[in-house]
């Protein structure tokens, strides 16, 4: 990458740090349900082909609300996200019950962002009303490609149609709507990429999530590709794919405010900023994960992966928790790093001191930042440059060391 296209896209990045300790406060709700399982997804994801009992699903779920509402007193809900699985499986009034659930036991801000993860299938789409009136106020559509060959070889059920069907239906319902798709596929070229994200930019959208295929252990795809049988881009062909990428978001007045999601100023997703700005948020469903601000520290969370074996455990004891642990002060200051270093906005060297109790090296910000990997902002925050996000998990361990 030259220096020049490294300065364009941090200038127009534009980033909105926050360096408020209260980074907010979300709720995350997980529906592991899929109609079939993609060959590249490694999520608690689980087909069922009987039908499943929503009714005592959704009872399970409050009732772990119930649990985490009394360990959060008094906190505003900022964000619900509604992700899986599929969680637009779900009918309209297993959604209305579980917000309804959520605005009894929290407040809820005026603007608080309801966020539910789609599938672009016809019958998925004719519940897009039902979830608006249920209180939904952003979807985000698992589109995932714009032509039928590649929906098939990623193993997704839609068609390119019926993707476009959905993306209008949705704009239609739904005050935000926001799209991924995923690059660096199989035989993939830059001028493949260059005219699919030109058309996903033509279509208007105020956010994408943008996300190169990666190989998952024990997935079906990385069976594949051990056998020799599928192929990815090469390391430096998907780095091209991913500055193409930068460039044209930023271009479109997209720019990438995380490393795979784009926005208009204004539309980022609040709920997923919450993570990456290590905010509070409860997680409820089958494997969902969580982090707490409590007493005696930062708490991570996790539950039962198995839907079945999650709902029984919560229906005998309020909760299905697999891990409830005290974070220490390295994990907390790593996961600031981690989670942080991901934002065009970088990360607060001040808060990042008050989390670890001591700062980071400046020895090691100016060996970064002369390999080109961050870059400053001011006296009091740092950033990955384009570059630093292609080897962001090394670069965080080069800062930590």
């Amino acid at each position: 990458m030259t220096e020049s296209a490294d300065i364009s896209l941090l200038e127009r990045a534009a980033p909105r740090p926050s360096d408020d300790p209260d980074a907010g406060f979300g709720v995350y709700v997980h529906w592991p349900f899929c109609a079939s399982k993609c060959p590249y997804c490694d999520f608690n994801s689980h087909v069922r082909h009987e039908p499943v009992d929503q009714a005592s699903f959704v009872t399970a779920l409050e009732r772990e609300l119930d649990t985490f509402a009394a360990r959060t007193p008094g906190r505003t809900v900022e964000s619900v996200f509604f992700g899986g699985g599929t969680p637009s499986l779900m009918e309209p009034a297993s959604v209305a019950d579980v917000l309804d659930k959520i605005a009894d036991l929290w407040s809820i801000a005026p603007d608080t962002e309801i966020t539910l993860e789609a599938n672009p299938s016809s019958v998925e789409v004719n519940r897009f009303r039902g979830y608006r009136t249920a209180g939904v106020n952003r979807v985000s559509l698992g589109v995932q490609a714009l032509n039928d060959a590649d929906l098939k070889a990623l193993g997704r059920l839609h068609s390119a149609e019926e993707a476009n069907a959905a993306l209008a239906t949705a704009r239609d319902v739904f005050d935000r709507v926001s799209f991924d798709l995923i690059y660096a596929r199989p035989h993939q070229t830059l001028d493949d990429w260059r005219a699919e994200l030109s058309d996903a930019l033509h279509r208007g959208p105020d956010h994408l999530s943008l996300y190169q295929l990666t190989i998952e252990p024990g997935t079906p795809f990385a069976a594949l590709h051990s056998a020799g049988k599928l192929t990815v881009p090469d390391p430096d062909l998907a780095a091209d794919l991913y500055q193409l990428t930068q460039d044209m978001t930023a271009e479109a007045g997209l720019p990438a405010y995380e490393i795979s999601n784009h926005a208009r100023p204004g539309a980022e997703s609040r709920h997923n900023l919450i993570y990456w700005r290590q905010g509070d948020y409860v997680g409820v469903g089958p494997g969902a994960h969580g982090r707490l601000g409590e007493a005696q520290g930062r708490i991570a969370t996790s539950t039962e992966r198995h839907p079945e074996t999650w709902r029984a455990r919560v229906l005998a004891e309020g909760h299905a928790l697999t891990e409830d642990l005290i974070l220490d002060d390295v994990e907390i200051a790593d996961e600031f790093l981690v989670m942080g270093l991901r934002l065009a906005e970088g990360i607060s060297l001040s808060r990042y001191a008050a989390l670890f109790g001591q700062p980071l090296k400046p020895s090691q910000i100016n060996v970064l930042e002369a390999d080109g990997l961050i870059t400053r902002l001011g006296d009091d925050r740092i950033r990955a440059t384009p570059d630093g996000f292609l080897v962001l998990n090394a670069l965080v361990a080069d800062l930590a060391a």
